[in-house]
């Protein structure tokens, strides 16, 4: 059987006679690779998930009422020095107003307010947490529930996770009494 030649065959040797001998062009070069993500601080994320994990494992263990007092006081504070911030003979500096504001609002607040009063050398603080005797049993409320105080509860238990934190305790009566708290803050150090 002969070769049958089509017209497409006559075109291609047409073609290669024309333009003559050829050379393989060098490789492209890979396409460039996108930028390695930036490093991110995974312990710190993790402690912090874990902190917050142990945060609300504790706050459903004891919860504190409306009418409970908070104190505490760190081994490194002296006890007459407790005594004057119990009897309300420390002069509030600053002072911080959580009243209607939810329980994730309420925990950014507080924590910006305690690092800008401890950058700025601030000693004695006040915030006031409320009681939660007028909040809805609603989660993000000021009362859980079991009709527990959030705010208060969340008070009390990011000011005893803090290093910085020497000692609190509620403020006297003349001063909204269990529904706002005095707080002993260490001097920042120089550096």
């Amino acid at each position: 059987m002969a070769a049958h030649h089509t017209p497409d065959d006559d075109d291609a040797d047409l073609f290669r006679n024309a333009i003559g001998p050829v050379r393989k062009l060098p490789e492209a070069p890979p396409p460039p690779t996108p930028p390695k993500p930036r490093p991110r601080a995974r312990m710190a994320e993790l402690d912090e998930a874990d902190a917050r994990h142990s945060f609300k494992f504790a706050l459903d263990e004891s919860l504190l009422e409306a009418a409970d007092a908070l104190s505490y006081r760190s081994e490194a504070l002296p006890v007459p020095v407790f005594a004057r911030l119990k009897r309300g003979e420390i002069a509030v500096q600053e002072e911080l107003d959580l009243h209607g504001a939810d329980v994730r609002t309420a925990e950014q607040l507080l924590r910006a307010f305690l690092n800008d009063a401890r950058q700025h050398g601030v000693g004695c603080v006040g915030v006031i947490h409320g009681k939660g005797l007028h909040g809805a049993a609603v989660e993000g409320r000021p009362v859980d529930s079991r009709g527990a105080p959030v705010i208060k509860n969340l008070v009390d238990r990011m000011l005893r996770q803090r290093a910085d934190v020497l000692a609190f305790h509620s403020a006297p009566p003349t001063r909204g009494g269990t529904g706002a708290v005095i707080v002993l803050l260490a001097p920042s150090k120089r550096r």
